[in-house]
């Protein structure tokens, strides 16, 4: 069977074959055949390819890794856990957050902490204007979902209020170009911050504060899928939420 998901990643990214096998250092007939005929490549070769198209090598070629290789890769994934949010030092999110330079996202409820913060707040700002995409995403202080949080956490109203407050902390960057901000009415199992291939993921716990609950931090490793599994969840809920006005 033909490589459609390779064929596809090509195309998306303006990559010819002849350009994909000079860069890889192979016969562009060969790269061919790992389309139109379907054939793995060797795993050092899946590496290059993955690399240089920037997408995953268990995405061009789900059935080459074993179960237990796929394992191992997204163990490594995970740098450190920290048990609650307010175990994580100040210096990581900077650091999250400083060494972006493509993409950087905020998927929360509110994440007060961070938009109360005025220097990570200037940095995103100061990130976007070095061409680094900001996207941000609130709970809907409108939507029964941020209701529902805000009664599990025992503050009620409070969430919604915080959003707010958020979006006035926000202002300073809001309607620059690179920042989009969107409002989302989705239940959330986990609060994602990306920078680049690094997450710090703040699960939720019932009943707990997200301040309260454990967070992972997690770094792209070739062949893992548990920063894909994260980043392919922010991308589902930013398709959904509402843009807002400047």
């Amino acid at each position: 069977m033909a490589n459609e998901r390779l064929r596809a990643v090509l195309l998306e990214r303006g990559v010819t074959i002849a350009e994909l096998a000079e860069a890889i250092q192979v016969d562009p007939k060969t790269v061919e055949r790992w389309i139109t005929k379907g054939r793995a490549p060797y795993r050092k070769h899946r590496y290059a390819v993955a690399a240089h198209l920037g997408t995953d090598e268990s995405y061009l070629w789900p059935e080459a890794l074993t179960r237990d290789q796929v394992a191992s890769a997204s163990e490594s994934e995970i740098v450190t856990v920290y048990p609650h949010r307010w175990a994580v030092p100040r210096d990581a999110w900077g650091r999250l957050f400083a060494q972006a330079t493509e993409e950087i996202g905020i998927l929360v409820y509110s994440g007060l902490f961070l938009a109360d913060d005025a220097g990570i707040v200037r940095m995103l700002g100061e990130k976007a204007a070095a061409g680094a995409r900001v996207r941000i995403l609130l709970g809907d202080p409108e939507s029964p979902e941020v209701a529902q949080r805000g009664a599990d956490e025992g503050i009620d109203d409070g969430m919604a209020a915080k959003i707010r407050n958020v979006l006035v902390l926000y202002k300073p960057i809001r309607g620059r170009k690179n920042v989009e901000i969107r409002l989302h009415s989705t239940v959330l199992y986990n609060s994602i911050y990306r920078g680049d291939d690094q997450l710090l993921v703040n699960t939720h716990v019932y009943g707990t504060p997200a301040g309260n609950a454990p967070v992972l931090h997690l770094r792209k490793v070739v062949g893992g899928d548990m920063v894909t599994t994260y980043v392919d969840s922010f991308e589902k809920v930013w398709d959904k939420a509402t843009p807002i006005e400047s």
